[in-house]
């Protein structure tokens, strides 16, 4: 037993130093820099405590991104979710070309995210573009004209791209756990007079508990740090209204096209995301926590 106990600590000592080392360490010096007054570059570092923290308290442009980071959490995990779920129980019902129809769902996941911001900059350009075109085609001219990249509407417009490319993923993952249930489960099911529907609330979806769990969790950290889809979005001047918290933290540490150089206030914006992040990651465990299935 102790040969096995310190052979096991031996091939954890590997990935546990790289944890400390890419993780646990970095986290640490950036609550450090976020007690700082620094521009990122020299060594003048002026100590102000938890100021940048209070300043994020009555910051409106953080409270935005925080706000748009929220709705895509929520707003777009309902109807990501949604759709993986409705599609599962579509493909899972034995259709012909399954492996076709999961393919082109996921495909969007395989492309650059720069290459799909052109896509969806196409296609929401006004007239010119492939919604334009369309609504000019069938003789709506409002909407051929609609200014879906404007200020009020940016935001809806680039939700509706991401739920776009991520329902693939979640697609994937749930038809994965699906190719895992026993098939005599439908079978039984089948011979009782289940529908559809009611095999898949009664039987799949408790026995994909678990892997429902996981995509909720992989959504939450990909929705609250979010970054690049809505950056590129706009190109190089993003449009506050698209503004996420990753965004901001960005442009206060880097900038646009006029630098700003406030690392130690983008710091302290990393660090409350990171505790965002945790929270939430610790309320699904919560929530999701159940008796756990075997089959």
């Amino acid at each position: 037993m102790r040969v096995s106990n310190r052979l096991i600590i031996l091939f954890l000592l590997p990935a546990s130093a790289l944890y400390f080392v890419f993780f646990l360490l970095p986290t640490v010096w950036a609550f450090i820099y976020s007690l700082f007054d620094w521009r990122g570059f020299g060594t003048e570092m002026n100590y102000i405590g938890l100021r940048n923290y209070s300043e994020l308290l009555g910051d409106r442009i953080f409270w935005r991104s925080m706000g748009n980071t929220i709705l895509i959490l929520i707003v777009g995990g309902i109807i990501v979710f949604g759709l993986a779920f409705v599609m599962t129980m579509m493909i899972s019902s034995g259709i012909r070309g399954r492996k076709l129809f999961r393919a082109i769902i996921f495909m969007p996941n395989v492309i650059a995210i720069i290459a799909l911001t052109t896509l969806w900059g196409y296609i929401y350009t006004p007239r010119f573009g492939l919604l334009g075109a369309f609504f000019d085609l069938i003789g709506l001219e409002d909407l051929a004209n609609f200014p879906w990249l404007g200020p009020d509407t940016i935001f809806w417009s680039m939700l509706a791209a991401i739920i776009w490319i991520e329902v693939g993923f979640y697609l994937v993952l749930f038809l994965a756990g699906v190719d895992k249930i026993p098939a005599d489960y439908y079978e039984a099911a089948k011979l009782d007079g289940a529908s559809q529907f009611q095999m898949f609330l009664r039987i799949t979806v408790p026995l994909l508990w678990d892997v429902i769990t996981v995509g909720l969790v992989l959504w939450s950290i990909y929705a609250v740090k979010i970054f690049e889809f809505p950056f590129s979005f706009t190109g190089l001047e993003p449009n506050i209204n698209s503004y996420t918290v990753s965004v901001y933290m960005y442009i206060l540490g880097f900038g646009q096209r006029q630098p700003i150089y406030r690392l130690g206030y983008a710091t302290a914006i990393g660090v409350t995301l990171l505790g965002v992040v945790i929270v939430i990651v610790l309320i699904l465990r919560r929530l999701m926590r159940r008796e756990q299935l075997e089959y």
